[in-house]
């Protein structure tokens, strides 16, 4: 927080007292200080409704979100989907494991300057290929494994003595965060066992309660990542932008909402299975 898309506490009070005044001293520093707008991302729902009560705008978003509910192997999770999703999950990961594609976990002092070098140069590939702009350095990825290596998880794949793709997460409070992937080679169905199978398998082994994809692709429903809502609060000093950016975000907050509840109902769990 804030670089990174996760939800927790952004008020720091210990009475909602306290926390109100301190939104309310925070819009009012934004006057004071001629700022166009204050942003709080990803603060949990109460905190979200408090800014509301303190005249901030409120908008939702949609992340996609694995539970663990209490699964001892994959096996066990995939009996909890419909027939017809559960053999297309098996079929994805026969097919990379038939290709001759190993994984392998590394956390804490088994990452390598090596490690950051090869998962560097995928991260490289996936912002050329994706038409967008690589905002880390290879600096970056260094001081995270100085820093917080008991608390990453580098997935690395590998291919006839190759490694050919990497996925980063990080983990802490029972939590997996999936964060960056990239591969050199292509494999089909290589990024779903990469980001999404073996992060199950990850939270299963270590008895994470969950797994946060992150947000965008429905694709991840079908490998059984629920949307979830997500929160932030918006204060504009502009009255009349404001009152235009409001109506925007109460459409949104709908458009939202029904997106979720759409998504919900094609969810790949059998229906006693739902959660």
């Amino acid at each position: 927080m804030p670089f990174t898309p996760v939800t927790g506490r952004r008020l720091l009070t210990a009475k909602d007292e306290a926390r109100d005044i301190l939104l309310r001293a925070a819009a009012g520093a934004v006057k004071q200080i001629g700022a166009s707008s204050l942003h709080i991302t990803f603060l949990p729902k109460e905190e979200w409704l408090a800014a509301g009560d303190a005249g901030y705008l409120l908008r939702t978003g949609q992340q996609f979100h694995w539970e663990n509910r209490g699964y001892k192997t994959f096996d066990e999770f995939l009996g909890e989907l419909s027939s017809a999703k559960r053999k297309n999950l098996r079929k994805e990961r026969a097919s990379v494991r038939e290709a001759g594609v190993t994984f392998e976990w590394l956390t804490g002092t088994d990452i390598t300057e090596a490690h950051w070098d090869q998962f560097f140069e995928f991260y490289m590939d996936t912002g050329s290929r994706k038409w967008g702009t690589p905002y880390l350095n290879r600096e970056f990825f260094s001081r995270l494994g100085q820093g917080l290596s008991g608390q990453t998880l580098l997935v690395m794949a590998k291919l006839g003595g190759r490694t050919i793709a990497g996925a980063l997460n990080l983990f802490g409070e029972g939590v997996l965060f999936g964060r960056n992937w990239g591969a050199v080679d292509y494999v089909p169905f290589l990024h779903f066992e990469t980001c999404y199978y073996q992060a199950i398998d990850f939270a299963i082994a270590r008895g994470l309660n969950r797994v946060e994809a992150g947000a965008q692709g429905e694709h991840k429903l079908l490998r059984g990542y629920l949307p979830v809502e997500t929160y932030s609060a918006h204060f504009i000093a502009h009255k009349g932008l404001a009152r235009a950016v409001d109506d925007f975000l109460e459409a949104e907050r709908m458009a939202v909402a029904e997106n979720i509840s759409e998504l919900a109902r094609h969810a790949p769990f059998r229906k006693k299975s739902q959660p």
